[in-house]
């Protein structure tokens, strides 16, 4: 009997090993890629939390030094202003002026505060974004990380299909068919 159909079976085996192997290592790869690509997105996540501590530390500073503005420029000037012309600050015009000074400083201290809360609404939807897209980078690792060993199974199975073909055709299971 010739070797010829050993050799061919054996190549059909080995054939059908390498590209299952090749395949795992496709998918080992893929799911590599995957996790490296979601930790660079979860990085972003942690980014976002500093520019939100430094945002609210920015915005805490402001308020302060807009409060000690107000007081040292705005107010004191009108009670200056007014007890320099003899009015008296406790009532009247200028005590009138004080309290609408007032309300315009604590408008805009609201709208500051509203604008630091859009800010950090805006920094938690860029946070939930990351995340989803980082848990979203897994699962396509994972997906083709499936598909190449599936492809790989897939690969050796026609080639043990292929190999038993070959075996059966040389009459390497007892007689050969007619």
């Amino acid at each position: 009997m010739s070797a010829l159909p050993y050799i061919t079976l054996g190549l059909q085996l080995l054939g059908g090993l390498q590209r299952k192997r090749a395949s795992d290592r496709a998918a080992e790869a893929a799911q590599a890629a995957g996790e490296f690509n979601a930790q660079i997105i979860e990085r972003d996540i942690d980014l976002l939390e500093k520019q939100r501590d430094i945002i609210n530390k920015q915005f805490s500073i402001d308020s302060f030094r807009n409060r000690e503005a107000f007081e040292d420029k705005v107010q004191s000037a009108v009670r200056s202003g007014a007890a320099f012309a003899g009015f008296e600050i406790t009532e009247g015009t200028p005590l009138e002026i004080l309290k609408k000074n007032a309300r315009e400083f604590d408008y805009q201290q609201k709208v500051d505060e509203f604008n630091n809360s859009i800010a950090n609404m805006q920094i938690n939807d860029a946070q939930e974004e990351a995340r989803l897209n980082a848990e979203l980078s897994r699962m396509e690792g994972g997906m083709a990380a499936a598909s190449a060993r599936s492809a790989g199974r897939a690969s050796l199975i026609s080639s043990i299909g292929a190999a038993a073909q070959t075996a059966s055709s040389a009459g390497l299971f007892g007689s050969k068919p007619e």
